[in-house]
């Protein structure tokens, strides 16, 4: 799709004006640098993206399932509805990783053109995603340590009994400080880095004809000394009890796996796969 000034998906000079102040805003925020930022594309092209938005399927979609969360992944670029990749490609432009860089503070971001862990995002009904932060350095790519996430969430008439906020813990892992609601054309960027915890662990209580969708990219920095790896690293909540043992173990797992898949180079949608396979799942 071919845009025009007056037909942009996502308006500059528009976020150009409030860039000063959203800076100082997100730099500020507790518990860590963070910012909900409203109406962020176009409304028009907030309203393609979620028509566009596929179901979820198996033709290409990572089915993170385990102890420690309950969503869906679709990361493939040529499996992307075609605006949805265009949407993705504006985010990724040099042009928007500039803003990103200017509003976080975090000069010389990079994007991922992988989409690894990123890309489209959605839970049904009871899904989940336990407290956590999130892995460190890209899976392929040694020197490249993770730093900023982006979501835009796309979920018209999306009501608070439906739960499914966006919780941003303290890093001491004591408390939620914020809660943000998944809104339609609301986007959340936030600094991730070893203790920024963050997560929707209660289930979702939506109808069963909905889902919590969003696109979500992340952006990363070159580093000259190779970062230290540190798979997602889940916690439990004060109140989870018991829970806690099988959320430690969950979370070893998974680090086990993110060693396998960076030794093998091997992909998130291989491992949905074998998993789908052994559970009997067609």
């Amino acid at each position: 799709m071919n845009t025009t000034a007056a037909d942009t998906l996502f308006d500059y000079d528009r976020w150009q004006a409030s860039l000063a102040t959203d800076a100082r805003v997100y730099q500020q925020n507790q518990p860590y640098p963070h910012i909900a930022l409203e109406n962020f594309l176009e409304e028009w092209a907030a309203e393609k993206a979620l028509s566009e938005f596929p179901a979820v399927g198996d033709a290409g979609w990572i089915h993170y399932v385990h102890v420690n969360e309950k969503k869906h992944g679709l990361n493939k670029m040529d499996l992307l509805p075609p605006f949805i990749q265009t949407v993705i490609r504006e985010l990724n432009s040099p042009r928007f990783v500039a803003y990103v860089s200017q509003l976080t503070g975090i000069p010389n971001l990079l994007p991922d053109e992988s989409l690894e862990g990123g890309g489209l995002h959605q839970s049904r009904r009871n899904g989940f995603l336990n407290v956590h932060a999130d892995f460190t350095v890209h899976p392929h790519k040694r020197n490249w340590r993770r730093r900023v996430n982006l979501l835009i969430y796309l979920n018209p008439d999306w009501k608070p009994e439906y739960r499914g906020d966006l919780e941003l813990w303290d890093r001491q892992m004591t408390g939620v400080v914020q809660k943000i609601a998944p809104i339609f054309n609301r986007c959340v960027i936030f600094n991730t880095d070893e203790d920024s915890y963050h997560g929707l662990p209660d289930p979702i209580l939506c109808p069963e004809d909905m889902t919590r969708k969003s696109i979500a990219l992340y952006y990363f920095t070159e580093e000259a000394v190779t970062p230290t790896l540190r798979a997602t690293n889940y916690k439990a909540r004060p109140n989870d009890g018991a829970k806690a043992i099988l959320i430690w173990l969950d979370k070893k797992a998974v680090a086990t796996y993110t060693t396998i898949k960076r030794a093998l180079g091997i992909d998130d949608e291989f491992v949905s796969r074998v998993l789908r396979f052994l559970g009997g799942k067609k």
